[in-house]
């Protein structure tokens, strides 16, 4: 970023004036404005005092453009495990500073999005760990139990906790002031199947046969037979989404979803291979990570160990990616799993 954007993105951004920061450096105001219209640059000597008027670092003048700014912040959000408080600041500052410029700027509110997510999860992983020790030290003990489930999104048994009441009225007006929007659909439909309202789902489900024309309106047919309790129904549809839609790999890792909760494990197993071999590169590894679920629960924990091996070999291959988190991740999975392998023995 050039030093008079720089210097104009901080001034927005703390909402002062020209004049302010004219009066404290001592030089005009009109100074000021050729520095933000880029027809000069401040002397040297005058560095540190704008760095000392912002609150910032002489390095922190002399940053990326803003799209390179982005594109690390994105990148931030899959390679690292942990973003230090700091950097957490400066990244909110950042995209809070590009709202001010531009109000409706939809990338600067996602990453906001994603920042806070990524802190509330890396939070949640803190607080898991905690709230283990708490149940190591006490089994009894109700406050670690809950603690651990709500570190982990885990069911509380108690629908007052359970429930997805304030997601599903979000997306009934969402989709209110958006009609037929894939997503709202999407997002309103699991969730009232999550929460067991069969029927309440059935106008949306017939709604996105008509929006998405895939696979998925059988998937949800059977998943509201199964709720309803017609296991053969249920199978039925769901094998009717691969039937009619033989070329669309996420038929078959829906489906292989639904058999791996029923237990039918072979089966889920072949159908996560079918998923992730059909794709083209670069591929979406989720089959391969439920794999390695059901390898581990199956015991087999040398299968399980291939299977993130192989994740590794698609992020390295058609991600390009050979360091951060989404490595390291896999590679605590592997050594966790070695060990279960060496104690199982």
């Amino acid at each position: 970023m050039d030093i008079g954007k720089k210097i104009r993105a901080l001034r927005l951004e703390k909402e002062v004036k020209q004049e302010e920061l004219a009066e404290y450096l001592g030089v005009s105001v009109q100074a000021v404005s050729k520095w933000e219209t880029q027809a000069s640059a401040p002397d040297i000597a005058l560095l540190p005092g704008i760095a000392v008027f912002f609150g910032i670092t002489i390095d922190e003048l002399f940053q990326l453009s803003d799209e390179a700014e982005f594109e690390r912040i994105e990148n931030m959000f899959w390679q690292e495990r942990r973003i230090a408080p700091e950097t957490f600041e400066h990244c909110a500052r950042f995209l809070e500073g590009a709202l001010k410029r531009e109000p409706r700027n939809v990338r600067a509110y996602c990453c906001l999005a994603y920042l806070y997510n990524h802190r509330a999860h890396s939070d949640h992983e803190t607080a898991s760990e905690y709230a283990k020790k708490v149940l190591e030290l006490d089994p009894e003990d109700k406050s670690g139990w809950v603690a651990y489930l709500e570190a982990n999104n885990g069911v509380c048994g108690d629908e007052w906790y359970d429930n997805h009441f304030e997601v599903i009225e979000y997306f009934k007006e969402f989709l209110k002031k958006n009609p037929g929007n894939y997503r709202g659909l999407y997002a309103v439909i699991e969730n009232l199947l999550k929460d067991g309202w069969y029927d309440e789902a059935l106008p949306y489900i017939e709604q996105m046969r008509t929006v998405a024309g895939t696979h998925q309106y059988y998937v949800y047919m059977g998943d509201v037979m199964l709720g309803k309790g017609d296991l053969e129904k249920a199978i039925s549809w769901w094998n009717a989404g691969v039937e009619h839609f033989p070329d669309r790999w996420q038929a078959y890792c829906d489906r292989a979803d639904r058999f791996k909760k029923l237990g039918r494990y072979e089966e889920a197993l072949a159908d996560y291979e079918r998923c992730f071999e059909m794709q083209e590169p670069p591929r979406i590894s989720d089959g391969l990570y439920s794999m390695a679920q059901l390898h581990e629960r199956l015991g087999d924990f040398e299968a399980a160990v291939r299977d993130r091996q192989r994740i590794i070999k698609c992020l390295r291959e058609e991600y390009d990616t050979y360091s951060g988190e989404s490595i390291d991740e896999q590679r605590r999975e592997i050594e966790r799993l070695k060990r279960r392998a060496g104690a199982a023995k």
